[in-house]
This record gives structure tokens, C-alpha cells and sequence, in this order.
């Protein structure tokens, strides 16, 4: 851990992993660290992690790009949010949807009233460099990502805003992040 946040004792941890009585599912950007930071606050919590992208792909035996390329993002989005339903039914530990997942009315609606949703919020130019690691994101491969990550920010911040847990990812490590959000998540249980 950084110096700037440091691990929460067992105490704290088991304290607010008690106090939850559903699961945490994480919202925001492709690139913000949805899946790292969840499998670590998950360890953490002592709970199960799932990543409803990976959960996906198994359920449809395919990846998403292929999802996207063969049927499209309204087939992708229907199975999404059919997949999330029932990954917060099933589990009481930490979910990381897709990018897009909480900007669908049903699917944010089911998350608000059935889990926490967690927006991890980061600057573009982070998202620029993380996203840039691989070449597995079919939204940013019709233009330049600087852009596309700039317009997607503007046209999902609303929708994410909703969330009732808002934390900042920064360039540094992602164990930094999940500590703001078992801060965050203390404070709001």
C-alpha cells in the first residue's frame, strides 16, 4: 500500500464486510480497473470476485468483440444485463461489469436496487494509457481512443454519477483504489 492509503486493519474489514447485504458491483470506463480493484477488494472482504465480462464470454462461448461484431451491441447489452441479474442473485461478493453495462436503464436500475454500485471514475489520460495495453476493446477500435474515451466520459458520466459510492483511480497502484473504496464504502454503510 501507498503511504497516502494504507490497508484497513482486519478489524475494519470485517467490521464493514459484516455491514454488507449485498453485493458491491463496480461501474465506470473500460480501463478504470474494474476487474484488478475488484478481485482485490473482494480478497479483502473475504468474498467471492466475478467479472460479468469473462461471465459473459462463457455463456455465450464467445468474446465480446466477436459478440459485438456478429450480432451487435444491442444483442451484447440484452445478455449483459440478463448475465448481471443473475451474477447479483448468485453472489454477495464483488462484481465488475462492462463499460456500458450501468448506462442501460434496466441493468442500472437492477444494480441500484439490488447491490452497491461503486463508480470508479478516472482521468482520460490514465484511460488512454491503461487501455492502450491491449487491443481487446471493440469501442475503441473505429477511431482514435483519446476521443472515443472523451465521448463516452461525457455521454455516461450522468448515468454513473448515479451511483451512491463515487471514488478517483489514479495512475498509481490499484491497491490505493481499493482502500478508497472500503473508506468510501465504511463511511456510506
Amino acid at each position: 500500500m501507498t503511504e497516502d492509503h494504507p490497508s484497513l486493519s482486519r478489524e475494519r474489514l470485517a467490521s464493514i464486510a459484516a455491514r454488507l447485504d449485498r453485493p458491491l458491483v463496480l461501474v465506470g470506463l473500460m480501463g478504470v480497473g474494474k476487474s484488478t480493484v475488484g478481485r482485490r477488494l473482494a480478497a479483502q472482504l473475504d468474498r467471492k470476485f466475478v467479472d460479468a465480462d469473462e461471465a459473459i464470454e462463457n455463456a455465450a462461448q464467445r468474446s465480446i468483440s466477436e459478440i459485438f461484431e456478429q450480432f451487435g451491441e444491442a444483442y451484447f447489452r440484452d445478455g449483459e444485463r440478463r448475465v448481471i441479474a443473475r451474477l447479483i442473485e448468485e453472489h454477495d461478493g464483488v462484481i465488475a461489469t462492462g463499460g456500458g453495462a450501468f448506462v442501460n436503464d434496466e441493468t442500472r436500475a437492477l444494480i441500484l436496487d439490488k447491490a452497491i454500485a461503486v463508480w470508479i471514475d478516472c482521468a482520460i489520460d490514465t484511460l488512454v494509457e491503461r487501455t492502450g495495453r491491449r487491443n481487446t476493446r471493440p469501442l475503441l477500435k473505429s477511431g482514435d481512443p483519446r476521443e472515443i474515451l472523451t465521448r463516452l466520459y461525457e455521454d455516461r458520466r450522468g448515468f454513473y454519477s448515479q451511483a451512491p459510492i463515487h471514488v478517483m483511480s489514479d495512475a498509481g497502484p490499484h491497491d490505493a483504489t481499493a482502500t478508497k473504496i472500503l473508506e468510501a464504502l465504511e463511511e456510506w454503510l
